[in-house]
């Protein structure tokens, strides 16, 4: 296989390019282990400033990679094909292949990004690529194309390893199971990370700081870009929050209650973490974009009478404090966060490929 030219292990460094960056998850846990993310791809112009202000030296480059060209890239980004330094980073929209039972309409044109992501693979051939996506993309594979990929990366040479594993036994205060594929062209075998099972971080580890996380009312609204807010309630809804019981409650509690039950739960078993509270002592339940929103899931904030905050999920997602996300909008923030691959969950995937690459 053709390698880099004139380029030591001893002081080389691995690069990555962060397709789909988002706000930029991947790239704060790349970076947190000293990988060089030279920069992120996305189509939403709106990531630009959190991406780039919580990031420097990391560039942004808005497109959609359907139509971006190949050299476009590579003079915007200084890269060459077949870098063994170099990890591209495919984490794209998933919600086509997610199993939450929302309206995929929407979606379906984001189905095929893992094909478009693959057009770079080939001509680049980087020396690395890490995918992350739902579960869903392994499971359902008539309408998946990742086995096309994995078909395409045994052509080209490249090893491989993927499965599910749960954010949780990676530092992420968070039970979030996510497919991940890890491969190299440098290896005749590559292994997935191993889940270390103990000391599990728990939501009290996450926001239980009070002088990181003072207590708030909901409706309460940060001016700041720390976004400490956390949305407001309806007179009814504060009236169940209040009745749910603290540290893990769920809609039970008020299932008696003619003026609090809802219609759609009057004869319906099952569903419990709606209108439910997180508890302290365990992981969150996962995140989505609708985190804010205390009739979207367990998302009740653990004794107080709210919803956890935009900050409170972003620390849940394990971004650090100061990585601020810059909309004055509450739900594109809480897209920008529930969207995100959790950054320590990166940064063990970044470590475990600079340890594959040290080693190679």
């Amino acid at each position: 296989m053709p390698k880099e030219q004139g380029n030591s292990k001893k002081t080389a460094k691995l690069r990555a390019l962060d397709f789909f960056c988002g706000a930029g998850g991947v790239t704060c846990g790349f970076r947190q282990v000293g990988i060089n993310v030279i920069g992120g791809i996305d189509i939403d112009q709106g990531l630009k400033d959190t991406y780039e202000l919580n990031n420097p030296g990391s560039k942004f480059l808005r497109s959609d990679i359907g139509s971006l060209e190949k050299e476009e890239v590579s003079q915007f980004f200084g890269i060459d094909p077949w870098d063994d330094t170099l990890i591209f980073v495919g984490c794209s929209p998933c919600q086509h292949f997610t199993n939450l039972k929302t309206d995929k309409t929407k979606s379906r044109k984001t189905r095929l990004l893992l094909e478009d992501f693959q057009e770079f693979v080939s001509h680049f051939m980087p020396g690395f690529v890490f995918i992350e996506n739902v579960p869903g993309l392994e499971t359902k594979k008539k309408i998946s194309p990742l086995s096309r990929f994995k078909k395409f990366l045994k052509k080209k040479n490249y090893a491989f390893n993927d499965g599910v594993l749960n954010a949780k036994y990676f530092g992420v205060p968070q039970n979030r199971k996510r497919y991940v594929l890890i491969a190299s062209r440098l290896e005749e075998k590559i292994e997935l990370p191993e889940e270390n099972r103990i000391n599990v971080k728990s939501v009290k580890d996450a926001i239980g700081n009070q002088q990181l996380y003072p207590p708030i009312e909901a409706g309460h609204k940060d001016q700041t870009h720390y976004n400490h807010s956390a949305a407001a309630l309806s007179a009814l809804n504060l009236k169940r929050i209040k009745k749910t019981p603290i540290n893990g409650g769920d809609r039970r509690s008020w299932a008696d209650d003619p003026e609090l039950q809802l219609n759609c739960y009057k004869n319906h078993t099952g569903h419990y973490d709606v209108y439910g509270r997180m508890k302290w002592e365990e992981p969150s339940p996962a995140l989505t974009t609708r985190f804010c929103s205390y009739s979207n899931g367990r998302y009740g904030h653990p004794v107080q009478n709210r919803a956890i905050s935009l900050r409170e999920g972003a620390a849940i997602q394990s971004f650090p404090p100061e990585y601020l996300f810059y909309s004055n909008n509450q739900g594109t923030v809480a897209k920008m966060i529930g969207n995100a691959v959790p950054p320590k969950l990166a940064a063990n995937i970044g470590a475990h490929l600079q340890n594959i690459f040290t080693n190679s």
